[in-house]
This record gives structure tokens, sequence and C-alpha cells, in this order.
């Protein structure tokens, strides 16, 4: 790692989904055992809790702004860390719940649907993100000529392209710039601070036809493929732009 991510946001996350193409199983004791099987390994993990979606999530306390997480939802089962000190802890949990999935959750290759790593990058602005992404990924080209018509200038601005890595197009790069401006906040000028803008990059991978899908195999390659991509292309071409962008509206 060439740089630290956290070092050039506010906060900085990391988030791991298995998407199944069965339901998962939703008995107590098979996921009791699972949860209690993370939880033996990393003690500090020791929050269960259950959402409206029938999505069970353990996690740990938020301290100074960090947090480990493992959740199970119907067709999924994902891993994430808040702020990891370095990419072997994040992983670290990753590869674990992954290595636990095949007896416990009874997931193989055969019923996966995809696997996604995400990278996630906040940054703090209290005012129009709109006017934000507009400055830093707009400027110069056709659609700035858009934002100089009347008026309280762009409502909705999130511009995501997705890429394919490979020939099959089984591999593929998703990025997205997230704006949480709404337009009550543009009517009135008054923004909430806590709402931050986002980068999103994500690597998924769905399975190749004719050939064994390997869960471990495909996140190593997956790791290295996201890591390569932030420091040559998100970092000097998106997280730069857009930290000079709000640095200058501040």
């Amino acid at each position: 790692m060439s740089v630290s991510y956290k070092s050039l946001c506010d906060d900085f996350y990391v988030d791991m989904y298995v998407n199944t193409k069965f339901d998962l199983p939703s008995n107590r004791e098979t996921l009791l055992g699972f949860f209690d099987r993370i939880r033996k390994q990393y003690p500090e993990m020791a929050t269960l809790t259950r959402d409206n979606n029938a999505e069970y999530c353990l996690e740990h306390d938020r301290q100074a702004g960090r947090n480990f997480w493992a959740s199970v939802d119907v067709d999924r089962v994902g891993s994430g860390v808040l702020n990891p000190l370095s990419f072997e802890e994040v992983f670290g949990l990753d590869k674990f719940v992954l290595s636990l999935v095949p007896y416990m959750l009874g997931i193989n290759g055969l019923d996966v649907e995809s696997l996604d790593l995400t990278f996630g990058l906040d940054f703090d602005f209290s005012g129009n993100h709109n006017e934000i992404i507009a400055e830093a990924f707009f400027s110069g080209s056709p659609f700035a000529e858009m934002f100089d018509l009347p008026g309280a200038g762009p409502v909705a601005l999130s511009p995501t392209i997705i890429t394919a890595l490979d020939d099959d197009c089984s591999t593929r790069m998703r990025l997205s710039i997230d704006s949480k401006t709404d337009e009550s906040e543009i009517r009135s000028k008054k923004y909430d601070k806590d709402k931050p803008v986002t980068l999103y990059l994500t690597v998924r991978q769905y399975p190749q036809v004719g050939k064994e899908f390997d869960i471990v195999e495909s996140f190593e390659k997956q790791c290295r493929l996201i890591m390569e991509l932030m420091d040559e292309k998100i970092v000097p071409n998106f997280v730069m732009p857009l930290t000079a962008a709000i640095a200058h509206r501040r």
C-alpha cells in the first residue's frame, strides 16, 4: 500500500459480501454457532443485533471511530472494518469469515452469485454535495455548460461507472461518488453537517462459466486488484480532485 487511505478522507471502510443463489440457513443453532466461532476469534465482537429484514450482525461497540462487524442476511454473508489500522487487520477478518462459510453455512462455489469487495471513503462537507462533485469532476466538460443554467444548480449528481476488467466480464469494477444532499437542503440553504460525500470502489467477481469458483482465491485476487486501482487510478484522479474541491469551498 503506497498511501494511507485514512489520511485522505474522514472515514475509510472495507466491506466484503458473498452473495448467494440459495437462501442461507436461518435456524438458531446454525447462526449462533457461526457468530460464536467469530466471537471466539475476535472477543471484542460481542454484540449481536437483528434488523427488520432478518439480517443478523455481530459487531463491537465503536471505539475511537473504529468498528468490526460480520453479518448474515437471507442471501448474503458479509464482514468489514471501519477505519482499520492495517489491511492485514481487515483482510484477516474477511478471510476468517470466508474460511467458515463452507462448513458452517453450507456455501460452496456452486452457490456463489458473486463476491464483492468494497472500499468506501467518506469526506465531510457541510454544503451542497452536488456542487462539490460538479467542481471536482465536471469542470471543463460539456456537462459543465448545463450547470450554468439559471437556478440553484445541480440537484442530483452521483456519477457511477461500471467497467469490465477481463474479456468475459466476470470481473468488474464499479466506481461511484455519492451525493447525500436533498432538495429541501438546497431550497433552505441549510445543510446536514453529518452527511458526507462518499466515494465507493467495488471489485465484483462472478463465477466463470465452466470453472470452479474458489472463494478465498478470488478474494485474494480482488484484494490485489482493488489496491492497484486505488493507488494507480482512484487516488490521483478522483480522491485528490475531490479533496481539493472541498478545501476550495471551506
